[in-house]
């Protein structure tokens, strides 16, 4: 059974090539270049992960972290911050926020999807497989 990824990044070549990623690792992606966006898309899609950059116009991603998580509907969902953010305090501050995991760009094509999957958790490792 194909995962769904929804992909919040509003940089083209960060959503080609994580989009490019997924796909070729058997997932569904679904894709919004901003966080009002990406909200109505979850909502449309019911991702199984998503993947969240920080610096993104009108809502930032930690505000859409957030917002995920007063949601009873999305608070299970795994959120990764996918960001060029990495001063001290970053990756506390995306996870205080409500992300579940923190990579750092440029990211490595070669170990991205195993990086990503290590923040999922069991049940969701099993339905991937």
């Amino acid at each position: 059974m194909k995962l769904k990824a929804l992909i919040i990044e509003d940089n083209e070549q960060n959503m080609y090539m994580l989009s490019f990623l997924l796909e070729k690792n058997n997932y569904e992606v679904f894709q919004a270049f901003n966080g009002l966006d990406g909200i109505k898309v979850a909502k449309e899609c019911s991702p199984d992960v998503i993947l969240l950059d920080i610096q993104l116009p009108e809502m930032d991603g930690y505000q859409i972290a957030r917002e995920f998580r007063q949601r009873n509907d999305f608070n299970h969902i795994p959120i990764i911050a996918v960001t060029s953010h990495a001063m001290v305090g970053d990756r506390e501050k995306a996870m205080a926020s409500g992300a579940n995991g923190y990579i750092e760009k440029p990211i490595d094509p070669d170990n991205f999807i195993q990086k990503m999957e290590s923040y999922f958790t069991a049940e969701l490792l099993q339905r991937r497989n």
